[in-house]
């Protein structure tokens, strides 16, 4: 497995690398590959892909440009894992955030999930708005600053699916009705005008107040990293997912390999 991260990574990396490492087999890995890769020299995506492919059996690829998972599999003759491609979609995040949401409430059909922070360019929420819409009784609540108010795509679709969805402003109003609140951070990095970005960050914090309102058996969830959009004294809480989240991420990911590698994989190795 080769990894070509465009982007900085801590989980959707490692939660990769380990993963292959757990089913038996071996990892190519660039970290900033648009620095550290030939890409620094102008070589184009495609030419990098179909470059790799011939040392890998498959490829996780993380980019800044939305699409660029799916011109990377274009052109590529071995399956490619979408890591996230900017302000697009992150895949692997949803499913393992599914996972989170079965485990930690016992169900993925008739929830009320809390979509809170940088939704304009969160990519998980997008996924995620997409997974949850294949279930029956989801309601979408939408809580964020103006400038990063989610995207008209992901509501047009969840309203074709017939998903109810609803922007809010009042987090505190939202937090006693939902079962999963699902913080984001607001993203620096696809700002560029800091005005805007000033005014996005801090306005919808979880600390352990609002936590008062939050319902027994709700749970948050953050994709993580976290700024200071969670106060770290909800850590203590057992209704605090996100950790326990980002461990999935692994499970999940090992599945995805075995699935995608399968032809690949001694007998040995399916049956670990």
């Amino acid at each position: 497995m080769s990894t070509l991260f465009y982007e900085p990574s801590t989980r959707t990396r490692l939660s990769f690398e380990s993963a292959m490492s757990r089913l038996g087999g071996t990892v190519l890995s660039t970290e900033s590959a648009g620095e550290y890769s030939s890409a620094a020299k102008g070589e184009t995506l495609e030419d990098t892909v179909r470059t790799v492919e011939g040392y890998a059996d498959c490829i996780v690829i993380r980019h800044s440009q939305e699409g660029s998972a799916k011109r990377a599999a274009a052109v590529a003759s071995v399956p490619i894992l979408n890591a996230g491609d900017g302000p697009g979609q992150h895949p692997t995040q949803a499913l393992l955030d599914l996972y989170t949401i079965q485990r930690e409430i016992g169900r993925l059909e008739n929830i009320k999930i809390g979509m809170v922070g940088d939704l304009a360019n969160g990519r998980t929420v997008r996924s995620l708005c997409m997974c949850l819409s294949m279930y029956p009784g989801v309601e979408v609540f939408f809580v964020a600053p103006d400038v990063v108010r989610m995207r008209d795509d992901v509501k047009d679709y969840l309203t074709k699916r017939g998903v109810k969805w609803t922007e809010v402003s009042d987090l505190r109003e939202v937090a006693g009705l939902v079962d999963v609140l699902y913080q984001t951070r607001i993203q620096r990095e696809r700002f560029t005008d800091m005005d805007s970005y000033n005014a996005a960050r801090g306005k919808y914090i979880i600390d352990k107040e609002l936590m008062k309102i939050l319902q027994p058996h709700a749970v948050v969830m953050h994709p993580l990293p976290r700024v200071d959009e969670i106060t770290t004294d909800v850590d203590s809480d057992p209704r605090a997912a996100y950790f326990r989240q980002a461990r999935n991420g692994l499970y999940v990911r090992m599945a995805l390999l075995k699935l995608c590698l399968a032809d690949k994989m001694t007998a040995d190795d399916l049956n670990k």
